[in-house]
């Protein structure tokens, strides 16, 4: 009988141990996709930021579009905003049954939108808008660092990212109770995004925040960031909801989020931020930034003292007397721009080159001597922060060193070396080591950092010997059954008490028993969701797979061996994952430890053919790129109408050709611009976009 348990014990310990591993691996692969996906966004807006930076405007209309592009655009005054946003001319229809607010607000409002919000309805957009314009009043009161006492609650609730699944957050207010004066939660950022009900989240959220202004803080995260938003859909989720008035939310959420805290202190002991510290954090710093200047975290370069407001006036294309009508201190004198020589005959093309790229580089070097920047100084580009460039007060290093405070704090990971380093995973922040966590607690006498950012199976994690804890509440993430919630309790003892939760609406009438029973299959459909992703993302670097393959197959024979075709797959993708554990859920095994990649490539491409049986090789270019041109036509389309109006191509074109020595006219723009536009209506929609892309490449 003790050998019969015994070998019971040893098979079921090896059992749960391969579902553990098989649960790891494929935790791996999601994240690994997840973070690769951010890199190639910050990637993206370098791009854009580096043909801001050098780009001359040659026309009034051309200064306007860059600035309404990149700088003006993303910040309005505060009367224009208000006249922009106006949400008291407009009616609400008798037809309207949708919930109706009021202020100042009440419980009974919030308890309305949650039942309202329970059964789909959607709330008007002059509600919508006249709670972002309250909202907004209220968080410009707010300090940077919110604090927050156990002594006037019996305990505060910590809640992580929710990234718009409302699912979640009424499971936390079913568990825990709603906000209240004996209840105070802080929403550590994070609230939009990757769902689909993110704007619904910010509503309640806005509401219990005005409802309860001492019960209830928010933290910013790294995704209360307008261009993250491009990207990652809640920018494309409001439009959707509201085709006539989702500008002008947009518009207003945007300027919420930049006045959103940094930072919450419990009992001055116990710090949260959504992402994490450096070696740098200086917590001093972060209470007296202006921390409405960071519209966005994504995009900032150093420019001079000496030549800022120089820079400023050209890039809103201002003249000398219209920024200073007093007369009063005079900018630096600018460098003389170059002027255009004669261009020779287009029938001579390599004349024609020769002068283009000539013109260029004078034009370059010209708009770097305007701010300051020689070749010696010259830098790659790095995240930059969307800086209102009309809010720089203080000294240009202060702007820089400001900037990189909260990037850090919204964008780094712990990690278990000490030391603190370059973030390369995520591409910004960075990550930080249990040295560093200590030198802050010691600093600033506190007992531990709360923080989010990080998807965690269990819904929270300690690391660094219990100093640093990570707290997610987006249950279901990356897949349904792929990792619970969490949030954290904390009373007078600041003891954290954890309650875990996977909001599964068929899951809350299976018994016990049922719910074992279906633990292997939920694995199972979790692990087959990760490999098509992964599968997917190989399919997308075809022709750099096959190059790779072929530096290990010297005699040309289309064979190499598994492990071969572990490191070169590795060496392509750059994710980090171990591919000789995954390698049976991805290769067919053979008798030799041989494979013929030519024909396993060939099966990834019969997964992802589409039925209009689109050539492999421009599908693998689609794949690869669909999220970048996605963000792409998004940037390019200011107003956020879904189309891209001939006039806003025509002047991203030229921004493009002017750094790409493409030598094409406005005639020939115009002709490009009519060719993509398939139906004829004037304007390019985003399939328009993507098959002209598609045709471009195939022509290659």
């Amino acid at each position: 009988a003790f050998k019969a348990a015994v070998l019971i014990q040893r098979w079921y310990r090896r059992y749960m141990a391969r579902l553990e591993m098989r649960r790891r691996c494929t935790w791996r692969i999601f994240q690994s996709i997840e973070y690769a996906c951010e890199q190639d966004q910050i990637k993206l807006h370098n791009f854009f930021s580096y043909l801001m930076d050098h780009f001359t405007p040659s026309s009034s209309k051309e200064r306007d579009f860059i600035s309404r592009m990149f700088i003006s655009g993303e910040s309005f005054k505060e009367a224009e905003l208000e006249k922009y946003c106006d949400y008291e001319s407009m009616e609400v229809p008798d037809s309207y049954t949708g919930p109706r607010l009021s202020f100042p607000l009440l419980p009974d409002h919030a308890t309305a939108l949650l039942e309202a919000f329970k059964q789909k309805q959607q709330l008007h957009a002059r509600y919508v808008l006249n709670l972002l314009h309250e909202t907004r009043k209220h968080l410009k009161q707010l300090p940077n660092i919110s604090h927050v006492s156990t002594c006037y609650s019996e305990e505060v609730t910590v809640c992580g990212d929710l990234h718009g699944q409302l699912d979640d957050l009424f499971l936390i207010f079913y568990k825990n109770g709603l906000p209240s004066p004996s209840k105070s939660y802080v929403f550590n950022g994070d609230f939009v995004d990757r769902g689909k009900q993110s704007l619904e989240i910010l509503i309640v959220l806005f509401t219990f925040l005005l409802i309860y202004p001492k019960e209830v803080h928010l933290n910013r995260g790294n995704h209360e960031d307008h261009m993250v938003n491009l990207r990652y859909g809640f920018a494309k989720e409001v439009m959707q909801k509201y085709k006539v008035h989702g500008k002008k939310i947009l518009k207003m959420v945007q300027n919420v989020f930049c006045w959103l805290p940094l930072a919450t202190l419990i009992d001055q002991k116990v710090l949260i931020i959504h992402g994490g510290i450096s070696d740098t954090t200086d917590l001093d710093m972060l209470e007296k930034i202006q921390r409405n200047k960071f519209i966005s975290v994504l995009r900032g370069k150093k420019r001079k003292e000496s030549n800022r407001n120089v820079e400023i006036q050209e890039i809103n294309g201002e003249s000398k007397a219209e920024a200073d009508p007093a007369g009063n201190e005079a900018a630096p004198s600018l460098p003389p721009q170059p002027r255009l020589s004669q261009a020779p005959s287009t029938a001579n093309r390599l004349e024609f080159s020769k002068w283009v790229r000539q013109t260029v580089q004078e034009q370059i070097e010209w708009c770097r001597r305007l701010v300051d920047i020689s070749e010696s100084e010259e830098e790659e580009p790095t995240y930059s922060s969307m800086v209102s460039l009309t809010d720089l007060d203080g000294p240009c290093w202060t702007c820089q060193e400001e900037w990189k405070q909260i990037l850090d704090i919204l964008w780094s990971d712990p990690m278990p070396q000490e030391g603190c380093i370059v973030n390369t995973v995520r591409g910004g922040g960075c990550y930080f080591g249990p040295d560093v966590t200590g030198k802050i607690l010691e600093k600033y006498n506190l007992q531990f950092i709360i923080r989010s950012h990080e998807c965690k199976q269990e819904g929270y994690e300690f690391c660094h010997n219990r100093k640093v804890l990570t707290i997610f509440s987006a249950s279901n993430y990356y897949e349904i059954g792929s990792n619970r919630g969490a949030y954290v309790k904390l009373g007078p003892d600041l003891v954290p008490h954890f309650v875990q939760y996977q909001a599964n609406k068929a899951a809350h009438t299976l018994t016990m028993t049922q719910r074992q029973g279906i633990l292997l299959a939920r694995i199972s459909r979790v692990e087959e969701s990760a490999f098509r992703a992964l599968r997917e993302k190989l399919f997308a670097h075809t022709s750099a797979l096959i190059s790779a393959f072929k530096a290990y197959d010297k005699d040309n024979t289309g064979r190499i061996t598994l492990s071969n075709w572990a490191t070169a797959v590795e060496s392509v993708l750059r994710l980090g994952l171990p591919w000789r554990m995954l390698r049976p859920q991805l290769v067919r095994s053979t008798d030799d430890g041989m494979l013929e990649y030519k024909s396993w490539l060939d099966d990834l491409a019969m997964e992802q053919r589409s039925q209009e049986h689109i050539q492999t090789s421009l599908l693998e270019v689609i794949y690869r790129n669909r999220s970048n041109l996605e963000t792409i036509f998004r940037i390019i389309d200011r107003d956020h109408s879904g189309l891209i109006s001939f006039e806003e191509f025509h002047q991203t074109w030229k921004l493009f050709s002017s750094h790409m020595n493409i030598e094409l006219t406005d005639d020939g723009i115009s002709d490009l611009v009519r060719s993509i536009d398939f139906n004829k209506d004037g304007n390019i929609d985003f399939n328009e976009f993507l098959e002209a892309f598609r045709l471009v490449k195939q022509s290659q």
